[in-house]
């Protein structure tokens, strides 16, 4: 099986890649590239992580990477900004399921796990979804942080993921994020946006690990 696994610098969505290539899955592991609203070096820092996850479960994994922080503009200025967070999630996804389609992929790969972090709770992942039509693959769904993190330092990704936290992984972040959102919000606020042409903007612009030496990632 085929799958688009998202994949940031963080400790959950290397080990959730790394399980589902390790169960024999051929991964395109899809980094959305946040700058200028991630740090410097984030998209290689991701290209690292999947070369890891590569190496120590055997199985080759092809990195690519896709604009997002131009789209996070557009939601930050368009929308209700306490909804930031489940709108990136489910841009993320619709961009995963077209790369998804256009490559043969059968699913979409995710590190939530319930309730880590606010914007995991059940009811925003149930909005981040919904309408998607496409299956999510959600492998740490019901781990605690400790039981990743030990994944993540037995496979070797551990170290890499909490190197350069310096400041905020995202700065575009809201100061209230909304725990728990309804669908029907959510395509309230999608529909003060053109989500196509957002979505086809990250995919017509989509890289490759080769890229990586000309881009100031």
């Amino acid at each position: 099986m085929k799958v688009v696994s998202l994949i940031s610098g963080g400790i959950d969505s290397p080990v959730a890649a790394y399980v589902m290539a390790a169960q024999g899955c051929d991964v395109i592991a899809l980094h959305m590239d946040n700058r200028p609203y991630s740090a410097t070096g984030s998209v290689k820092k991701a290209a690292r992580l999947a070369d890891i996850v590569s190496t120590r479960s055997g199985r080759s994994i092809d990195f690519r990477f896709a604009p997002h922080g131009r789209n996070q503009e557009i939601n930050a200025r368009s929308c209700n900004t306490a909804y930031q967070c489940v709108l990136c999630k489910r841009l993320m996804l619709k961009v995963a399921k077209a790369v998804a389609l256009k490559e043969g992929a059968e699913a979409i790969v995710t590190g939530e796990s319930l309730g880590q972090v606010a914007s995991q709770t059940l009811q925003n992942l149930r909005a981040e979804q919904s309408g998607l039509e496409f299956p999510v693959i959600r492998p740490l769904i019901g781990l605690d942080k400790l039981e990743i993190e030990a994944i993540a330092k037995k496979i070797g990704t551990y170290e890499v993921s909490i190197s350069g936290l310096e400041g905020p992984a995202c700065t575009i972040l809201p100061p209230r994020v909304v725990t728990m959102a309804l669908p029907e919000e959510i395509h309230e606020e999608e529909a003060k946006v053109d989500i196509e042409e957002m979505v086809a903007f990250a995919v017509s612009n989509l890289h490759t690990i080769k890229d990586l030496d000309t881009s100031s990632s």
